[in-house]
C-alpha cells in the first residue's frame, strides 16, 4: 500500500479515537471499515483528496435529549434518548431505535456508522442513522412502556418525519413498541404517515417485516455456499440469540432443510442434537418472553447450559460443533476464544446476523483459517431492505402480498452478495467479502458526497 494512502488511514483512525474517547465500538466500526477500503484508495485517490473519511465519520447531526416517565409507583424515572443521524447522502435516514441498558452515545454512532454502508449496499435510497435509549423494557408493566415511549416521541418527532428520517425497531423495540411511539408522533403532528417502520399489518406495516432479517440472512448464507458448491440443506446450525433476527433464522433454515441444534438468550443455551422445535421457541420467547431454561423441560433430551457455566471468556453455543455459525444476538458476542472452537470443531462458514457480533481479531482468525464469514452489513441488511419496502407500500397506498415481499426481499439479498463479491473480485480479493462490501458501500455514498460537493 503507497504511503500517503496508510498514513491517511492511521491519522484518520488516530483523530477518531482521539475525538471519541471511551467509544470503544466506534472505534472498532471504524478501524474495520476504514482498513478494509485500502485497495480502494491505492486506485482511486480521489477519496483523499475529497477527504471523504474525515467526513464520513463525522454524523450529520446527534441528537441528545432527557426522557422522563412515571413508574408505576408514580415515581418519576430518567433516561437519556439518542437520535444520531448518520449520512443522508443516498437517501433519507434510516435505522432503529435500541432499548437497552447498554446504550449509550459510542454505541448509537458504531451502529448508525455500520447501517451507512448497510443502507448503501442494498441499492435502495436510504442513508444511515440509529436511535435509542438506556430504558430498559425488561421488566415494565405495559404502562410503563407505553408512558415512556409517548415521552421519547415528545421529542423525537421534530427530528423525523417521511421524507426526512424513519426509524424502525432494534433490541427492545417490537411491534408494540413502534405502536406506541407511531400513535403519540400522530397525536402531535396530526398526520398518518409512514414515518416509524415496523408497524402493525392494521395501519401500514409490512408483510415479511418481522422475518426480513432473519429470512435475508439466510439467503445471503445460500449464496455464500452456492459460491463453493455446498448447500444448506443437512447442514448442522448453532444460532445464537432468540430475539426476531434468530428466531426467524432458525425457521428458515429449517424451511431450507438444516439442522438447528443450539440457540441461546442472556441466561444460558439450549442444545439438542436432534434439532430445535421452532414453534416451542416461538411460544417461549416471541409469545410468552420466558427465558430459554423453560424449552428444556417441556423437551426433555434437551441441555440446558446456563451462562454460570461457560467456559471462562467464550460463549458455550459456540463450543458446540456445528457447520455454520449465526451470531444473531448482539455486538462483540464471538470473540477469539469462540473463533478457535468453531475452528477446531469444523465450522465452514460464520454468517453474521447481529450487528459486529465478531471481535476484529476473532474475524482474522477465521479468514486466516479457511472459514467462509458474510460480514453483517450485508448478511443481515434485510430487515433495513424490508423497512424501505413497507416505505414504498405506505407512499403508494397499497400493500403487498407475503409471497412478493419475500420476493423482493431475496432478490435485494441476493443482489448484495453479487454486488460484494464481484467488488471483492475487482480489487483482487476474491472471496473476501468484508473487503467487496465496505468497499462498495463505501463507494456509492463517498461518490454521492463528492457530487453533492461541501
Amino acid at each position: 500500500m503507497n504511503n500517503q494512502a496508510r498514513e491517511y488511514i492511521d491519522k484518520t483512525i488516530e483523530k477518531v479515537k482521539t475525538q471519541n474517547p471511551f467509544e470503544l465500538e466506534f472505534h472498532q466500526a471504524v478501524t474495520e471499515v476504514l482498513n478494509s477500503l485500502k485497495p480502494l484508495l491505492e486506485s482511486e485517490p480521489k477519496y483523499i483528496t475529497n477527504n471523504i473519511f474525515e467526513r464520513i465519520v463525522i454524523p450529520e447531526r446527534t441528537i441528545i435529549f432527557r426522557v422522563c416517565w412515571m413508574d408505576d409507583n408514580s415515581t418519576m424515572q430518567t433516561n437519556t434518548g439518542y437520535r444520531v443521524q448518520f449520512n443522508s447522502a443516498v437517501g433519507i435516514y434510516k435505522g432503529g431505535l435500541r432499548l437497552h441498558p447498554s446504550v449509550n452515545l459510542g454505541i448509537m454512532k458504531f451502529l448508525g456508522f455500520e447501517q451507512i454502508f448497510k443502507n448503501a449496499l442494498t441499492g435502495l435510497n436510504i442513508g444511515g442513522a440509529k436511535g435509542g435509549s438506556d430504558f430498559n423494557p425488561k421488566g415494565k408493566s405495559d404502562g410503563e412502556i407505553l408512558r415512556f415511549c409517548q415521552s421519547f416521541m415528545n421529542e423525537l418527532y421534530r427530528h423525523i418525519g417521511a421524507t426526512r428520517d424513519v426509524p424502525a425497531g432494534d433490541i427492545g423495540v417490537g411491534a408494540r413498541e413502534i405502536g406506541y411511539l407511531f400513535g403519540q408522533y400522530k397525536r402531535l403532528t396530526a398526520n398518518f404517515d409512514g414515518v416509524l417502520t415496523g408497524k402493525g399489518l392494521e395501519w401500514g406495516g409490512s408483510l415479511v417485516r418481522k422475518e426480513a432479517t432473519g429470512y435475508g440472512s439466510v439467503y445471503f448464507a445460500r449464496s455464500v455456499l452456492a459460491s463453493v458448491g455446498k448447500e444448506i440443506k443437512g447442514m448442522r446450525c448453532c444460532v445464537s440469540g432468540s430475539g426476531n433476527v434468530a428466531l426467524y433464522t432458525i425457521q428458515k433454515l429449517q424451511s431450507l432443510g438444516a439442522i438447528v441444534i443450539a440457540c441461546s438468550d442472556s441466561k444460558g443455551t439450549i442444545y439438542n442434537e436432534h434439532g430445535l422445535d421452532f414453534n416451542t421457541l416461538i411460544e417461549l420467547k416471541e409469545l410468552n418472553d420466558m427465558e430459554l431454561k423453560e424449552y428444556a423441560k417441556i423437551h426433555t433430551k434437551s441441555v440446558y447450559t446456563p451462562t454460570k457455566d461457560y467456559a471462562p471468556n467464550s460463549r458455550h453455543i459456540w463450543s458446540i460443533a456445528c457447520d455454520l455459525a449465526f451470531p444473531s444476538a448482539t455486538q462483540n458476542e464471538l470473540n477469539l476464544n469462540d473463533a478457535k472452537n468453531l475452528v477446531a470443531n469444523g465450522a465452514i462458514l460464520v454468517n453474521e446476523g447481529a450487528n459486529m457480533p465478531t471481535t476484529l481479531d476473532a474475524t482474522e482468525y477465521l479468514i486466516n483459517n479457511g472459514v467462509l464469514f458474510a460480514p453483517a452489513k450485508a448478511a443481515n441488511a434485510g430487515g433495513v431492505a424490508t423497512s424501505q419496502l413497507e416505505m414504498a407500500q405506505n407512499s403508494s397506498m397499497t400493500r403487498w402480498s407475503f409471497e412478493e415481499v419475500d420476493k423482493k426481499l431475496l432478490e435485494i439479498s441476493n443482489n448484495i452478495y453479487t454486488i460484494a463479491y464481484d467488488t471483492a473480485k475487482e480489487f483482487g480479493y476474491e472471496g473476501n467479502l468484508i473487503i467487496g462490501a465496505n468497499i462498495a458501500g463505501f463507494r456509492r455514498v463517498a461518490d454521492a458526497m463528492i457530487t453533492q460537493g461541501i
